[in-house]
């Protein structure tokens, strides 16, 4: 079981980003940032003074793209520099390739994100482009997580509302992992999907405080510790089972489908809950009200998809990933049947 050490959360937190990593290991050589353009120019001179101030060495590194490629060329790069920490600063693009290249180089990785967007801030997977595999693999977890409220609230609407569309999934994800422990024999872990499950219940109440698309810091700070605790959840159960299920299986066909022009991950999950919930016989109409009050898309068109991709990736999810039982192995479903529930659903424009 692997756990982050350390949770740190708070406002203009990131003046003090060097004492904090300083003190999340013994001994620290050189510090290796990985970040993107943008965010690096936003923000570096806070967190190169903290750095300095601590007596940290460190280099950065711009990201290009979330992909394997990348990842060996930063670490070939890297491998000869003295790194023993890696810093991913930025969105799930930054924090997954920092913790896929800490892994490899077997150094600890501190995860510093930007936005709200989705639970891979915390957790020990990972998601990038030309794995053959087209779902998370594992990673290490991050032993330390700085979150600068300031900074997260500055980012735009869109990515926390993303990130409720990713707790509120863990909905589906328990019901499917109860599904793979009661006709699958499966591990099924009792804490671990108590804990996910507490972030889609607080999605639904947060979703009612919520005026036009406006979130409270007290709101923000909230859906941030969720987003941390469903990662944690997935640490503690050793898979990415309490935060993953049906839902995600529907978003990652579609990103095959659609070459990834289909909407952010977590506005692509929430549609899947809202279409999974249907098939296990759960409210759906609450789950979809609640992505609508909060100002995520609950329709195809919302994500910039058609009914015939929809309805493929309805159809293609469960060969996604084979092993891992949901509420698709348990039903037999046609494609004239998917567009009748669909349409029930309201998903199709």
């Amino acid at each position: 079981m692997q756990l982050p050490r350390k949770v740190i959360i708070g406002n203009s937190i990131l003046k003090n980003s060097g004492e904090f990593i300083k003190n999340s290991e013994q001994s620290i050589n050189k510090i290796a940032i990985i970040s993107g353009k943008n965010v690096k120019n936003k923000i570096a001179g806070i967190i190169e003074e903290s750095l300095s101030e601590s007596n940290l060495q460190f280099e950065w590194v711009i990201a290009k793209e979330a992909s394997f490629q990348q990842v060996d060329s930063v670490t070939s790069l890297l491998n000869d520099r003295n790194i023993s920490l890696i810093v991913g600063l930025g969105g799930g693009r930054c924090i997954d390739l920092g913790k896929m290249i800490a892994t490899r180089l077997r150094v600890s990785f501190v995860s510093i994100p930007t936005s709200a967007s989705h639970d891979g801030i915390s957790s020990p997977f990972v998601s990038l482009k030309g794995n053959d595999r087209p779902y998370s693999i594992k990673a290490d977890t991050p032993i330390e997580i700085i979150g600068d409220l300031d900074v997260i609230s500055n980012a735009p609407y869109r990515l926390i509302a993303s990130g409720c569309g990713d707790l509120i999934a863990k909905t589906t994800a328990i019901k499917d992992w109860e599904l793979a422990r009661d006709h699958n024999n499966e591990y099924y872990g009792e804490y671990a999907a108590k804990l996910a499950q507490l972030g889609s219940r607080m999605v639904i109440d947060i979703s009612k405080k919520i005026i036009k698309n406006e979130i409270t810091a007290q709101l923000t700070r909230t859906i941030v510790e969720g987003l941390i605790s469903s990662g944690v959840a997935a640490g503690i159960a050793g898979s990415s089972r309490p935060c993953s299920g049906s839902e995600h299986l529907f978003s990652h066909a579609l990103e095959y489908i659609t070459e990834n022009k289909c909407g952010l991950h977590g506005e692509r999950v929430g549609i899947g809950t809202i279409i999974m919930a249907r098939l296990h016989n759960l409210d759906w109409l609450e789950i979809k009200d609640s992505l609508k009050r909060i100002g995520a898309p609950t329709t195809s068109k919302g994500i910039n998809v058609d009914k015939d991709q929809i309805v493929e990736a309805l159809l293609l999810a469960k060969k996604i990933r084979p092993e891992r039982y949901t509420i698709l192995n348990r039903l037999d479903i046609s494609s004239s049947k998917y567009q009748d529930i669909l349409d029930e659903l309201g998903i199709l424009d």
